[in-house]
């Protein structure tokens, strides 16, 4: 955002160009590396810097694609002006979400550029197709952004005018999504204490000193994949009163400046 508060003042031609030119060429950097460079890894490589047995520098979200999406919706932005056509706004996210789709597949399956792993040829199809919807995301990979940017624009394109109790009820959360967020965070944790105790672990292993995979004492721990779901809904159940609670109260009180940042 601090990177978009100066973009914004240049020509809007200039930062569409700015973000597609980062979006499609930055994998060029892949096989660019500078050890143990902070600089380097805030702006392009995923890092771990180790200090000592109990504290560690983990740099997940490097800020070159970053700042290009965030600029690129900035330019979106001018299909949702008032006096922009609808029909020929809905025209223009469909062109460029479908063609998103399709350039993913096609990058894909040449399997020549666009993320730094190839997919692999596995004995079974589950796990080659795994292997094939799996493009990095940190940083996200021009794969990533296509595979996830495209049917999003598809979906705008195509969702606006839909009403209904399902449509209030996930609006609820894309109007408070930090507050969600933040909170989901909590007790996702909280559940996996529980987890943890119900099944011999012990909550206080959940106290994680580090990454959970690399805690001996916690191999084992997990549930399989129809319980994951299962949690999720959960979640997302559980904080919705609280969502729709704090979105009434943000409504209402405008005149507080600071809740536009939750």
């Amino acid at each position: 955002m601090i990177a978009l508060a100066g973009l914004i003042h240049l020509p809007r031609t200039f930062i569409l160009i700015f973000s597609i030119v980062l979006i499609f060429g930055h994998n060029l950097l892949d096989n660019t590396h500078f050890e143990g460079n902070y600089l380097w890894a805030i702006l392009h490589e995923e890092s771990t810097f180790k200090y000592s047995d109990t504290f560690r520098l983990y740099v997940a979200y490097p800020v070159i694609p970053w700042i290009a999406v965030m600029s690129l919706g900035y330019c979106f932005g001018v299909l949702y002006d008032r006096s922009f056509d609808a029909g020929k706004q809905k025209k223009i996210l469909n062109i460029i979400g479908f063609s998103s789709i399709a350039l993913f597949f096609i990058l894909r399956g040449i399997n020549i550029y666009g993320n730094p792993t190839k997919w692999i040829q596995y004995d079974t199809f589950s796990q080659t197709l795994i292997s094939f919807l799996n493009p990095a995301k940190y940083p996200p990979s021009l794969l990533y952004l296509l595979m996830t940017l495209g049917p999003a624009l598809v979906f705008l394109a195509n969702a606006e005018h839909l009403k209904g109790r399902l449509v209030n009820f996930f609006s609820t959360f894309g109007r408070v999504p930090f507050f969600y967020y933040i909170l989901h965070l909590y007790l996702i944790h909280i559940l996996a204490m529980a987890a943890a105790q119900l099944t011999g672990f012990g909550w206080q292993k959940m106290i994680l000193p580090d990454w959970i995979g690399y805690i001996p004492e916690l191999r084992g721990y997990g549930f399989s994949l129809w319980i994951v779901y299962l949690v999720w809904v959960v979640v997302i159940l559980s904080l919705y009163p609280l969502c729709k609670k704090f979105d009434r109260y943000k409504f209402s009180h405008k005149e507080k400046w600071w809740l536009s940042y939750l």
